[in-house]
């Protein structure tokens, strides 16, 4: 599907009469940062550590959610019960592992797509299930001139419902001041992709993990890529598709008034 016919398509499944894009959000794991094989990692190695089971595909499926999420869906799955403390004492020793490995380096391709939405006017917004403050912190280094701002991104320090509930996104449109046909979500995990769908956004799904692609369209993404860099590669493409779908839906307005 061209970006074109994702952009209508999205249009008329949500009823929304065109398209005018200020801003987009973006996932941090796996989408800003090559990081999700170390928190996939870093999991497994916590959960064999109490002989709880949990894969590799665990991690990814279950990415978005909240730590303490997590932990509570899988010891519903095993038949455990951990108190709260528990729970965040063995999240604080899963992020202590992730902290352990080599620092994640930035995903190919992200700091070039970042670049064109800064250079197209266009607001960014980081809204993530992470709680790790060392990730978060290493934003405009890694990113320098894109002008990431705590008090505008959404972690997991700020939600009461992590994805796949619709909370992060709508707040990132609150912080933000738009709405929904205003921005497009660039995420990689089927949790944020329901979580973006269910704010009623656009949601552009890059699968840079080991889930099979029906694994995200099934979801429902909008339009799915397998690199950053070819999201950055299409952005013309993408920027030039909202911008006819605005036009075009306003010349059918205007047709209709007549």
């Amino acid at each position: 599907m061209s970006c074109r016919q994702a952009i209508q398509s999205y249009l008329s499944a949500n009823q929304y009469r065109h398209m005018a894009l200020k801003a987009v959000l973006f996932d941090m794991d796996g989408v800003l940062y090559d990081s999700m094989p170390h928190h996939a990692e870093a999991w497994m190695a916590v959960m064999k550590k109490y002989g709880y089971r949990f894969s590799r595909e665990d991690a990814y499926l279950n990415e978005g959610r909240t730590g303490v999420a997590t932990i509570r869906l899988v010891c519903e799955r095993e038949g455990i019960s951990l108190s709260d403390r528990e729970m965040e004492a063995l999240y604080d020793e899963k992020k202590a592992i992730f902290c352990s490995l080599p620092a994640s380096g930035p995903m190919p391709g992200a700091y070039d797509l970042l670049k064109k939405v800064a250079e197209a006017g266009l607001g960014t917004m980081v809204v993530t299930g992470s709680g790790h403050a060392d990730l978060l912190d290493r934003l405009n280094r890694t990113f320098p001139g894109i002008a990431f701002r705590r008090d505008r991104m959404i972690t997991a320090f700020d939600v009461k419902h992590g994805k796949p509930h619709p909370e992060p996104y709508l707040m990132a449109l609150a912080k933000g001041g738009w709405r929904p046909w205003e921005v497009i979500v660039v995420e990689n995990a089927p949790l944020g992709i329901a979580s973006a769908l269910a704010a009623g956004l656009f949601t552009i799904a890059v699968n840079t993990g080991p889930l099979p692609d029906a694994c995200l369209l099934e979801t429902g993404a909008n339009l799915l890529f397998h690199e950053m860099a070819e999201v950055a590669d299409a952005w013309e493409d993408l920027r030039a598709a909202t911008e006819i779908a605005r036009y075009t839906a306003r010349g059918k307005i205007m047709r209709k008034n007549r």
